[in-house]
């Protein structure tokens, strides 16, 4: 299991999983909502994701149609974000973790929208937008 709070400590959660697949994204909407290159996320099933303080903290953010983005109320930390096409599933962003975690990032993606002024630096596979598997 694994646990993760906000940057005011607010809101906390636990995820119900012993490993997750860290995807850093590239696209213009992660790299606004978390102030930065790329965003580092985890897809989980929602069945495995809960809140256990801070719920009425949270607030919603429909980003593009259909995907919200929750965040903190109180501090802005980003939380998680859920699609409506993939209702079974939320989107953590790793940066809120608390407890460790072994995985180290999986891939890159959507790399086509990235910073002007980033440069990947790392061995990992990138894609030009959606992960094969995904797209």
């Amino acid at each position: 299991m694994h646990t993760g709070t906000c940057l005011c400590g607010g809101v906390r959660y636990a995820l119900d999983v012993q490993s997750l697949r860290i995807e850093l994204c590239h696209c213009r909407s992660c790299r606004k909502s978390n102030g930065s290159a790329y965003g580092a996320n985890a897809s989980v099933a929602a069945a495995a994701f809960r809140v256990i303080e801070g719920a009425a903290l949270l607030r919603e953010f429909e980003s593009s149609p259909g995907k919200q983005r929750v965040f903190c109320s109180r501090c802005g930390s980003p939380v998680f974000s859920r699609n409506q096409t993939r209702p079974d599933q939320v989107r953590i962003r790793i940066g809120l973790l608390d407890t460790p975690l072994a995985q180290s990032p999986a891939f890159h993606f959507m790399v086509a929208h990235k910073a002007e002024w980033e440069t990947i630096c790392d061995d990992l596979p990138q894609y030009e937008g959606f992960e094969p598997a995904r797209a």
